[in-house]
């Protein structure tokens, strides 16, 4: 079943209660939770008692990878990720949301996809690792992720599509989405105009259907396989001009989804090649992750 969610991300620089209200008065089916320095986000019976109080539930943890969250939980990368698994476990979500991590996190990088992998099997959690993008520095690309942006070639479970990094990358989303195959496990509802080699250096989180992304197709295609799980509205509303435009654009993305996700508007789609963990997608403009090394589970 498809759950259609939303951020608690599209409504900052308001506060989580704000979210929660929002997303229940609007008709999504949930909320995911990015925890950040505000402790509300950081404790079950807080967010229980959100939930509760709103008539929604929490589907999924958004784990404190974000420089902005750098000292939640502490400084240690794995025990934020660990925390957040143990918090979706607590709560009933039954995903965590992860990025790949900086490259100066060196001990944590080294053993990202082992971590992953146990933190899923002790908590019960899917931990899906995020899509992100290259970075740019005076017009040259950097390494700003660590085994790579790209998680096509990791040896990983499970993944979650961000139609805006895939924009930022310069990579077609339903071509992502084919190769990701059913490690395709969750979904960040968004859009984006363009890639980074057209002087984009912002992270856009646009309405879906307001950009250059084949958001549609994806979701069609989605719901035409059968696929479960969470579609997660993350766009950005700080540019709205008041309350009334903020709801207007998260209603304009809940409709997207749900229209595009009905079995009114679902074609078959055709079966997808899903390639083996540490194999690149078939098409050109997938960048391939060069984890043939460093990428792979390492043997104990």
């Amino acid at each position: 079943m498809i759950r259609i969610g939303m951020g608690t991300t599209c409504v900052y620089p308001l506060g989580v209660e704000t979210a929660f209200r929002t997303a229940s008065e609007l008709g999504f089916d949930g909320v995911e939770v990015m925890v950040t320095r505000d402790e509300t986000t950081q404790s079950a019976r807080a967010l229980r008692a959100l939930a509760d109080r709103h008539g929604t539930r929490v589907l999924s943890i958004h784990a404190p990878v974000l420089l902005l969250t750098h000292f939640v939980w502490g400084r240690d990368p794995r025990v934020k990720l660990e925390k957040s698994a143990e918090l979706a476990a607590e709560l009933g979500a039954d995903t965590v949301v992860v990025h790949p991590p900086f490259r100066w996190q060196s001990g944590y990088a080294e053993d990202f996809l082992d971590i992953v992998r146990a933190t899923a099997s002790s908590t019960g959690v899917v931990v899906a690792v995020e899509n992100m993008f290259p970075w740019k520095v005076a017009g040259r690309s950097m390494a700003g992720y660590v085994p790579h942006w790209n998680p096509v070639g990791m040896d990983c479970d499970a993944v979650t599509l961000d139609f805006s990094h895939a924009a930022l990358s310069g990579v077609d989303g339903l071509e992502l989405a084919g190769a990701l195959g059913s490690r395709l496990r969750h979904v960040h509802l968004c859009d984006g105009s363009g890639a980074l080699d057209d002087n984009r250096v912002f992270d856009e989180h646009l309405v879906p259907g307001r950009g250059s992304q084949p958001v549609a197709a994806v979701l069609r295609s989605l719901a035409a396989s059968g696929w479960s799980g969470s579609i997660v509205a993350e766009v950005n509303t700080r540019k709205a001009r008041d309350a009334a435009e903020r709801r207007a654009m998260l209603q304009e993305t809940l409709s997207f989804a749900q229209t595009h996700t009905s079995a009114a508007d679902v074609t078959p789609a055709p079966p997808a090649t899903e390639p083996g963990p540490a194999a690149g997608p078939a098409r050109s403009s997938i960048v391939r992750s060069p984890l043939r090394s460093g990428g792979r589970r390492r043997s104990r």
